[in-house]
């Protein structure tokens, strides 16, 4: 298994331009956001649906996420379940109140971050990591991560 100091220095091989570093704290909490959007939207069956609001495709992921996530940094995990909270409360309230489906919202806000992310890179004149490894699609989020802990002076 590849270390996390290992993963957030590759990942941050392709990330040293101060525009693309800029861009990512913007775009990949709404990637994060909208591909869980996404993910909210599908329907499941009614079934599975009665046994909680709460249970749907977007959960499901975030807890496949947190339990990779503990197995690199049991404290970055911790604060990716505060995360992916925020989110779900988020898209509940959006999918509750929003004057458009929430698919539709998620999909304009996951089209526009990854524009944002390719441009980023071409600033950067890096290819995006996780064409090296899908793995960096989920390292992303701890990498923006692990400054707020360092900068916190947090152990992760």
């Amino acid at each position: 298994m590849t270390t996390l100091p290992h993963l957030l220095d590759e990942y941050g091989e392709s990330h040293q331009n101060p525009t693309n570093k800029l861009v990512h704290w913007v775009c990949v909490p709404l990637i994060m956001f909208s591909l869980l959007g996404l993910l909210w939207s599908v329907p499941l069956p009614d079934a599975v649906r009665q046994l909680s609001p709460w249970l749907n495709l977007a959960t499901m992921v975030m807890v496949l996420a947190v339990l990779y996530y503990l197995r690199l940094s049991v404290p970055l995990a911790l604060g990716m379940v505060l995360i992916s909270l925020l989110m779900a409360l988020g898209l509940r309230q959006l999918d509750a109140h929003a004057p458009l489906p929430l698919w539709q919202i998620c999909l304009l806000i996951f089209v526009l971050a990854w524009i944002g992310q390719f441009w980023g890179h071409k600033v950067e004149g890096k290819k995006p990591s996780f064409l090296k490894d899908l793995q960096f699609l989920l390292i992303g989020p701890l990498w923006l991560l692990h400054f707020v802990y360092r900068r916190l002076g947090w152990r992760y």
